[in-house]
Protein backbone atom coordinates (compact mmCIF):
# COMPACT_ATOMS: atom_id res chain seq x y z
CA UNK A 1 0.00 0.00 0.00
CA UNK A 2 1.32 3.06 -1.15
CA UNK A 3 2.41 5.89 2.04
CA UNK A 4 0.33 9.00 1.90
CA UNK A 5 2.25 12.34 0.30
CA UNK A 6 2.90 15.08 1.67
CA UNK A 7 2.47 18.39 -0.51
CA UNK A 8 4.81 20.78 0.39
CA UNK A 9 5.21 24.21 -0.17
CA UNK A 10 8.33 26.63 -0.02
CA UNK A 11 7.75 30.07 0.24
CA UNK A 12 10.74 32.40 0.27
CA UNK A 13 11.76 35.43 -1.57
CA UNK A 14 15.23 34.33 -2.72
CA UNK A 15 15.38 32.21 -6.00
CA UNK A 16 18.15 30.21 -4.87
CA UNK A 17 16.76 29.54 -1.19
CA UNK A 18 13.78 28.46 -2.68
CA UNK A 19 15.36 26.30 -5.46
CA UNK A 20 17.96 24.83 -3.06
CA UNK A 21 15.04 23.69 -1.34
CA UNK A 22 12.98 22.26 -3.68
CA UNK A 23 15.76 19.89 -4.62
CA UNK A 24 16.36 18.76 -0.97
CA UNK A 25 12.50 17.78 -1.17
CA UNK A 26 13.03 15.88 -4.78
CA UNK A 27 15.49 13.40 -2.57
CA UNK A 28 12.24 12.41 -0.63
CA UNK A 29 9.57 9.97 -2.66
CA UNK A 30 6.91 10.67 0.31
CA UNK A 31 6.99 14.30 -0.66
CA UNK A 32 5.41 16.09 -3.33
CA UNK A 33 6.34 20.27 -4.15
CA UNK A 34 2.24 21.61 -4.03
CA UNK A 35 4.55 25.04 -5.49
CA UNK A 36 6.58 27.82 -4.84
CA UNK A 37 5.08 31.75 -3.29
CA UNK A 38 7.97 34.47 -3.09
CA UNK A 39 5.86 36.51 -1.04
CA UNK A 40 2.81 36.29 1.36
CA UNK A 41 0.32 37.12 -0.88
CA UNK A 42 0.88 33.96 -3.17
CA UNK A 43 1.38 32.01 -0.08
CA UNK A 44 -2.28 32.42 1.20
CA UNK A 45 -3.34 32.27 -2.47
CA UNK A 46 -1.98 28.89 -3.44
CA UNK A 47 -2.65 27.27 -0.08
CA UNK A 48 -6.55 28.05 -0.30
CA UNK A 49 -6.48 26.88 -3.99
CA UNK A 50 -4.88 23.24 -3.47
CA UNK A 51 -4.40 20.91 -0.61
CA UNK A 52 -1.22 22.03 1.06
CA UNK A 53 -0.24 19.70 4.09
CA UNK A 54 3.18 21.89 5.17
CA UNK A 55 4.48 25.48 4.03
CA UNK A 56 8.10 25.91 4.59
CA UNK A 57 7.81 30.10 5.32
CA UNK A 58 10.52 32.07 4.94
CA UNK A 59 9.55 35.34 8.30
CA UNK A 60 10.89 38.24 6.04
CA UNK A 61 9.28 38.72 2.85
CA UNK A 62 8.22 41.74 0.75
CA UNK A 63 4.38 43.01 1.14
CA UNK A 64 3.11 39.76 3.39
CA UNK A 65 4.98 38.62 5.40
CA UNK A 66 5.86 35.27 7.01
CA UNK A 67 4.15 36.34 10.44
CA UNK A 68 0.64 37.58 8.98
CA UNK A 69 0.64 35.00 6.18
CA UNK A 70 1.12 32.37 8.90
CA UNK A 71 -1.94 34.25 10.73
CA UNK A 72 -4.00 34.07 7.27
CA UNK A 73 -3.22 30.80 6.28
CA UNK A 74 -4.26 29.21 9.91
CA UNK A 75 -7.76 30.95 9.80
CA UNK A 76 -8.48 29.71 5.91
CA UNK A 77 -6.74 26.23 6.01
CA UNK A 78 -6.60 24.91 9.86
CA UNK A 79 -5.17 21.90 8.65
CA UNK A 80 -2.11 22.79 7.19
CA UNK A 81 1.20 22.66 9.05
CA UNK A 82 3.52 26.10 9.22
CA UNK A 83 7.12 25.46 9.58
CA UNK A 84 9.27 29.03 9.76
CA UNK A 85 12.34 28.61 8.28
CA UNK A 86 14.56 31.63 8.43
CA UNK A 87 17.73 33.27 9.29
CA UNK A 88 16.46 35.25 12.31
CA UNK A 89 17.17 33.96 15.77
CA UNK A 90 15.85 37.29 17.45
CA UNK A 91 13.34 36.11 20.35
CA UNK A 92 10.81 38.56 18.79
CA UNK A 93 10.45 36.65 15.20
CA UNK A 94 10.43 33.32 17.59
CA UNK A 95 7.26 34.47 19.78
CA UNK A 96 5.55 35.95 17.06
CA UNK A 97 5.64 32.97 14.85
CA UNK A 98 4.03 31.08 17.46
CA UNK A 99 1.73 33.25 17.81
CA UNK A 100 1.05 32.95 14.63
CA UNK A 101 0.22 28.98 14.59
CA UNK A 102 3.48 28.26 13.27
CA UNK A 103 3.91 24.07 14.62
CA UNK A 104 7.65 24.48 13.82
CA UNK A 105 10.64 26.91 13.75
CA UNK A 106 13.77 26.48 11.93
CA UNK A 107 16.97 27.76 11.34
CA UNK A 108 17.75 28.41 7.52
CA UNK A 109 21.92 26.42 8.95
CA UNK A 110 19.45 23.07 9.42
CA UNK A 111 20.92 20.04 7.56
CA UNK A 112 18.64 18.54 4.77
CA UNK A 113 18.32 15.37 7.15
CA UNK A 114 16.62 17.12 9.89
CA UNK A 115 14.45 19.45 7.40
CA UNK A 116 12.76 16.19 5.85
CA UNK A 117 12.46 14.99 9.68
CA UNK A 118 10.95 18.18 10.82
CA UNK A 119 8.81 18.31 7.83
CA UNK A 120 7.10 14.49 8.07
CA UNK A 121 6.83 15.20 11.97
CA UNK A 122 4.90 18.56 11.80
CA UNK A 123 2.69 16.32 8.64
CA UNK A 124 1.99 13.35 11.53
CA UNK A 125 0.95 16.75 13.73
CA UNK A 126 3.72 17.09 15.78
CA UNK A 127 5.97 20.56 16.71
CA UNK A 128 9.65 20.98 16.93
CA UNK A 129 11.52 24.46 18.13
CA UNK A 130 15.23 23.64 18.54
CA UNK A 131 16.44 22.95 22.02
CA UNK A 132 18.95 26.30 22.24
CA UNK A 133 15.99 27.98 21.38
CA UNK A 134 12.97 26.54 22.92
CA UNK A 135 15.05 27.00 26.01
CA UNK A 136 15.01 30.76 25.59
CA UNK A 137 10.99 30.92 24.68
CA UNK A 138 11.04 29.14 27.93
CA UNK A 139 12.35 31.36 30.49
CA UNK A 140 10.74 34.49 28.32
CA UNK A 141 7.63 32.65 29.34
CA UNK A 142 8.22 31.73 32.76
CA UNK A 143 9.22 35.82 32.99
CA UNK A 144 6.46 37.50 31.67
CA UNK A 145 3.96 35.37 34.14
CA UNK A 146 3.73 36.19 36.93
CA UNK A 147 0.13 35.09 37.77
CA UNK A 148 -0.52 32.23 39.90
CA UNK A 149 -1.24 28.42 38.49
CA UNK A 150 -4.10 28.39 36.23
CA UNK A 151 -6.85 26.68 37.96
CA UNK A 152 -9.47 27.55 35.38
CA UNK A 153 -8.51 25.01 32.77
CA UNK A 154 -10.46 22.46 33.16
CA UNK A 155 -8.04 19.93 32.43
CA UNK A 156 -8.34 16.39 34.04
CA UNK A 157 -5.38 14.83 35.61
CA UNK A 158 -4.75 12.68 32.65
CA UNK A 159 -5.06 15.79 30.62
CA UNK A 160 -2.60 17.18 32.76
CA UNK A 161 -0.11 14.40 32.68
CA UNK A 162 -0.12 14.73 29.03
CA UNK A 163 0.40 18.54 28.81
CA UNK A 164 3.34 18.09 30.88
CA UNK A 165 4.96 15.51 28.55
CA UNK A 166 4.51 17.88 25.73
CA UNK A 167 6.01 20.41 26.91
CA UNK A 168 9.07 18.55 27.37
CA UNK A 169 8.65 17.93 23.98
CA UNK A 170 7.45 13.96 23.92
CA UNK A 171 5.77 12.97 21.21
CA UNK A 172 2.44 11.02 20.89
CA UNK A 173 4.79 7.17 21.08
CA UNK A 174 6.65 8.88 24.09
CA UNK A 175 3.73 9.65 25.83
CA UNK A 176 1.51 6.54 25.02
CA UNK A 177 4.34 4.13 26.53
CA UNK A 178 4.87 6.33 29.17
CA UNK A 179 1.47 6.35 30.77
CA UNK A 180 0.32 2.71 29.31
CA UNK A 181 -2.35 3.84 27.22
CA UNK A 182 -3.13 3.34 23.10
CA UNK A 183 -1.42 6.73 20.82
CA UNK A 184 -4.67 6.69 19.90
CA UNK A 185 -5.98 7.63 22.99
CA UNK A 186 -3.18 10.21 23.70
CA UNK A 187 -4.36 11.82 19.82
CA UNK A 188 -8.14 11.87 21.53
CA UNK A 189 -6.58 13.76 24.59
CA UNK A 190 -4.94 16.19 22.73
CA UNK A 191 -7.77 17.00 21.25
CA UNK A 192 -9.79 18.41 24.56
CA UNK A 193 -6.64 20.07 25.78
CA UNK A 194 -6.50 22.19 22.42
CA UNK A 195 -9.95 22.97 22.85
CA UNK A 196 -9.96 23.74 26.63
CA UNK A 197 -6.63 26.05 26.30
CA UNK A 198 -8.13 27.31 23.11
CA UNK A 199 -4.78 26.81 21.15
CA UNK A 200 -4.19 24.97 17.91
CA UNK A 201 -0.99 22.85 18.44
CA UNK A 202 1.07 21.31 20.87
CA UNK A 203 3.55 24.18 20.55
CA UNK A 204 1.00 26.55 21.57
CA UNK A 205 -0.60 23.61 24.16
CA UNK A 206 3.13 23.77 25.80
CA UNK A 207 4.15 27.80 25.79
CA UNK A 208 0.39 28.10 27.14
CA UNK A 209 0.65 25.58 30.19
CA UNK A 210 4.18 26.66 31.21
CA UNK A 211 3.20 30.83 30.65
CA UNK A 212 -0.05 29.72 33.00
CA UNK A 213 2.33 27.72 35.05
CA UNK A 214 -0.25 24.57 34.53
CA UNK A 215 2.83 22.52 34.26
CA UNK A 216 6.27 22.87 35.05
CA UNK A 217 9.44 24.39 32.53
Amino acid sequence: MNKKKINVLVADDHVLIREGLTRILSLDSSIVLAGEAENGEQCVKIVTENKVDVVLMDVSMPGLNGIEASKIIKEKSPDTNIIALTIHEDDEYIFEMIRSGISAYLLKDVSSNELIQTIKGTARGESFIPPRLMARVFQEFNRLSSTPPDQSSGLTRREMEILQLVAQGDNNRSISEKLFISEKTVKNHLTNIFEKLDVGDRTQAALYAIKNKIVDA
